[in-house]
């Protein structure tokens, strides 16, 4: 784990009194975050059964989903809850380019780019030099490979784009949604390694979802567990 922020360094995620809800009528779900705050450098994974709602609060984090209710959605120095209010999507999609990095479970790569211009694609939006994901391409051992197109390689190969892809950036806080679900026991071990060792060299916040305890607390993440409540239709959260 990276060292504590110094004082008075605002949280990359500031959350409290959070909360969203999906579907209506009998199946309606509702998640609550009572308070949530992470920094720069910390690992989180987000557990729970399936249906706890623990893609949904990556959905919120993603700034993809809106929170129904918020008495504080910060991250970092930005207001997210306040833009959500006001509907600003354009500054809304601006935080989420500069500052998050996602890896799907499956990669997410667009079919019709190379595994290169996969990587560099969030560079290219910023308009920014692409070098720094060709550098991470050589760093995940995929540059042989990268200018072939997703469907011909295979998924561990997949999920290494994705990861460049996702840091390529240096966003602050990358999101990854179950990104060892399809791989085999190996694989998976080698993905989680070269995802927590590439973002700490980065220093971002690395959060992540997944069903794999073991594999987490095995790559230094702290567990944060999405409680279904009494009513199996709501879920919680907290980390302070």
């Amino acid at each position: 784990m990276a060292a504590a922020a110094p004082s008075g360094t605002p949280p990359l995620i500031d959350i409290a009194g959070l909360k969203v809800r999906r579907g209506r009528g009998a199946g309606a779900f509702t998640l609550e975050v009572t308070r949530f705050r992470a920094g720069a450098g910390d690992r989180i994974a987000i557990i729970g059964p399936s249906g706890s709602g623990k893609s949904t609060f990556l959905d919120i984090l993603a700034l993809t989903l809106a929170p129904d209710e918020a008495e504080r959605f910060r991250l970092g120095v930005i207001d997210a809850g306040a833009l959500w209010q006001a509907g600003d999507s354009g500054e809304l999609a601006d935080l989420r380019a500069q500052g998050i990095g996602y890896v799907l479970q499956t990669g997410g790569l667009l079919g019709f780019l190379s595994a290169r211009d996969n990587a560099r694609l969030p560079l290219r939006l910023l308009g920014r030099p692409v070098k720094a994901a060709d550098i991470l391409l050589e760093r995940l051992d995929v540059a042989r490979i990268a200018d072939r197109k997703p469907a011909s390689l295979s998924i561990g190969q997949r999920q290494r784009v994705a990861i460049a892809r996702a840091l390529a950036h240096r966003p602050p806080i990358v999101l990854a949604d179950e990104p060892t679900a399809s791989l085999d026991a190996a694989n998976a071990a080698e993905a989680m390694r070269l995802l927590t060792s590439t973002a700490a060299e980065l220093g971002c916040c690395v959060i992540l979802v997944t069903h794999d305890e073991k594999l987490a607390a095995d790559t230094g993440f702290d567990p944060v567990f999405c409680r279904p409540g009494s009513d199996a239709a709501a879920s919680s959260l907290e980390r302070a």
